[in-house]
């Protein structure tokens, strides 16, 4: 920690796993998976074309991102193609675009990191970048945790209330894909949705609370990129893959022993249930 280039990579990592396991507890309790991975992958074109233009590409991807949650949307909304297969059209033809771009662009080496990640590179504008839209996110969150929570749980109930449920899921979109863009230094575009999906979903693991849940993902999406960052710094490795594989060691653990969820545990149950029936 006594490298400055280290520092920065720390603070990024952390950020990126705590916002990961905010915006991620929404987005596995609205079912919304898919739509991440849709986002993840659909930026890609606006980071090839930021490269062209010679710009930062954080104004690029979120561009395509939030143009592609808006095209999922109006293709399920207006016609009988469902919402699953919608984000399937949307985010394979953006990410094929995205694909024969960056054939086209020069910068080969810096879009291979942003396709997998290299915290070890980040420049103190990319932590700034991380540390803003992470401001954005949590604010927004607490702002509007009640809409959020209402609406994750039943959104006819939501809608009832008088909240403007479509407006709710435009808003989790956006904030989606700002958290998306900022990640994509530290994971890349193809493993970003690792750390969207696998902390929340361990964290789901252990309780059933939404507000413990959140907390519970941001620890283990921090613990995962740091983790990640470490092996990935002693072992050359790129840090995308490495992080991705500490979020899934974290899930298995709770996966095995959570109390109420837990493999193990239902087996110990189970066996105790038939030896009391015996």
């Amino acid at each position: 920690m006594t490298y400055g280039f280290l520092q920065k990579a720390f603070i990024t990592s952390v950020m990126v796993g705590i916002i990961c396991g905010v915006i991620g507890s929404f987005i596995i309790l609205r079912g919304m998976a898919l739509m991440g991975d849709a986002i993840s992958h659909a930026v890609l074109p606006g980071v090839a074309i930021s490269y062209m233009l010679g710009i930062n590409y954080f104004y690029g991807a979120v561009v395509t991102g939030v143009l592609t949650a808006l095209g999922i949307g109006v293709i399920s909304q207006n016609s009988r193609v469902k919402n699953d297969s919608s984000i399937g059209l949307v985010f394979s033809a953006m990410f094929a675009l995205g694909i024969i771009l960056i054939t086209e662009a020069k910068s080969a080496t810096d879009l291979t990191q942003i396709l997998f990640g290299n915290v070890i590179s980040v420049r103190s504008s990319d932590m700034w970048l991380t540390l803003i839209v992470g401001s954005i996110v949590i604010l927004a969150v607490i702002l509007f945790y009640k809409e959020l929570l209402v609406s994750s749980f039943d959104e006819t109930m939501a809608a009832a209330y008088g909240l403007k449920t479509r407006l709710i899921h435009y808003g989790i979109m956006v904030l989606l894909t700002l958290v998306t863009v900022a990640s994509l230094q530290t994971v890349g575009v193809i493993l970003v949705v690792s750390m969207l999906i696998t902390p929340a979903s361990t964290a789901y693991l252990l309780t059933n609370r939404l507000s413990t849940m959140i907390v519970l993902a941001s620890v283990f999406g921090a613990l995962s990129s740091i983790i990640g960052l470490y092996f990935s710094f002693v072992h050359n490795l790129p840090s995308g893959p490495v992080i991705a594989l500490a979020t899934t060691a974290i899930f298995t653990v709770a996966f095995i022993f959570s109390p109420k969820q837990g493999v193990l545990w239902r087996m110990i149950k189970g066996n105790k249930k038939k030896a009391a029936i015996g």
